[in-house]
């Protein structure tokens, strides 16, 4: 009867599907909930066809829940982005209206045409990596809001208030030098040695989780710890979220992904390029680390901030250029660990192609030029080569017509 795909719109208490066949017949539509009676219902229903496939949209997402629990029982999912389905929907006869059901069709419409759709595997070690790194980032911005709060009381109890960069035991020992008096001043001061005693705890929870992160990415075979400004956190977040460098089919797309790649904003004889803010924004924040670290030290890296500065770029010019220069190292050092491994992902073993990753396959719709330095760039015909060849056609055609009229 050939394939049958379900389409499905999920939810975190419910899933709608829709089955079609490769016609886009329409075989079965339903509602279920996703608790052990209701998937199991859905899932008999599913199986009552042989050669089925089920298309569920994000699974790196809302739907995450269920096509995990679909490939743990053997079933066969792909991931379908947001963005396909709702073109199919929009495409679709019915006005584009969104419901559940029209959603459940637009997914299967949109996996059954579309081609390299993510098939989805069961969790592996990039997912650890990833919620790790998560982990890490939250006890990061906690460690700043402590710190935000302990500047602000210490500028109210000191004149002058403390240093920029502060530790917890520099802030005690300056706590130590004040003794009020008054109703307030003892508040305050009490408030300072809370704020400071939860530092204490968050700088030792930072530190575990540091060595765990450590260990876990000794565990993968990466060397994105070997570059310069990249340290477990980052490597982490590279391998958590990037997870198949090989779904990158260039460096220049993967720069398009993490927005370090400009967006084309040309019109007409007017060739231009901006500022890209798409992009996944944590690898972005990754790469914007890992070239600030470099500008701090005697490196590459800041050799090439600097002739961009010379050549006339401003700092921001400069910088975004460089991210895009890292971005393709980070690119080639992947891309080498993975051929070492000889399995694609990451660069760790035991991962397959399908391996599970933040966003899928991108589409080309942003710029994938790089900026100037890091690419290479193609040879072009200039103006006067343009004219001095269409010269030469204009003779040759004019010496053909004499020949003709002889």
């Amino acid at each position: 009867m050939g394939q049958v795909i379900i389409g499905m719109d999920p939810h975190k208490r419910s899933a709608t599907i829709e089955m079609v066949n490769d016609r886009e017949k329409v075989l079965a539509q339903g509602r279920f909930g996703t608790d052990r009676d209701g998937y199991r219902t859905m899932l008999k229903l599913g199986r009552q066809h042989k050669d089925r496939v089920w298309a569920v949209e994000g699974c790196n997402g809302i739907g995450r829940h269920i096509a995990q629990r679909l490939v743990a029982d053997g079933e066969t999912v792909v991931d379908v982005p947001p963005k396909l389905s709702a073109r199919a929907r929009v495409f679709d006869t019915g006005q584009g209206r969104k419901t559940d059901p029209v959603d459940a069709h637009s997914v299967a419409v949109a996996a059954l045409r579309a081609k390299g759709l993510r098939q989805v595997t069961v969790d592996d070690v990039t997912v650890a990596l990833r919620l790790l790194a998560d982990r890490r980032d939250g006890l990061g911005h906690a460690r700043t809001d402590l710190l935000n709060r302990i500047h602000k009381l210490l500028l109210e109890l000191l004149p002058g208030g403390a240093k920029k960069f502060l530790s917890a035991p520099q802030a005690r020992a300056l706590l130590n030098t004040v003794r009020p008096r008054d109703l307030v001043g003892r508040t305050r001061r009490r408030l300072t040695s809370e704020l400071i005693t939860e530092l204490v705890q968050v700088d030792k929870k930072i530190k575990a989780a540091d060595k765990e992160l450590n260990e876990l990415v000794a565990t993968t075979g990466s060397s994105l710890q070997d570059l310069h400004g990249i340290g477990p956190s980052g490597a982490a977040r590279l391998i958590g979220d990037v997870a198949d460098i090989n779904r990158f089919a260039t460096r220049g797309h993967f720069a398009s992904w993490n927005g370090t790649a400009p967006l084309d904003a040309s019109s007409g004889d007017q060739q231009r390029h901006r500022l890209s803010r798409a992009g996944n924004r944590r690898i972005n924040r990754a790469l914007h680390i890992m070239a600030v670290v470099q500008l701090r030290h005697d490196t590459e890296g800041r050799a090439y901030y600097r002739r961009k500065l010379a050549a006339g770029k401003t700092s921001m010019e400069a910088m975004r250029a460089l991210k895009r220069r890292l971005s393709d190292i980070v690119y080639k050092q992947m891309i080498k660990d993975a051929k070492k491994a000889g399995t694609g992902p990451g660069g760790h073993v035991g991962a397959t192609l399908q391996s599970s990753a933040a966003d899928p396959i991108p589409m080309i719709d942003t710029s994938e030029q790089s900026l100037p330095g890091p690419a290479d760039t193609q040879p072009r015909t200039n103006a006067v080569q343009l004219g001095r060849w269409s010269a030469c056609q204009g003779s040759g055609l004019m010496m053909s017509m004499l020949v003709v009229a002889l």
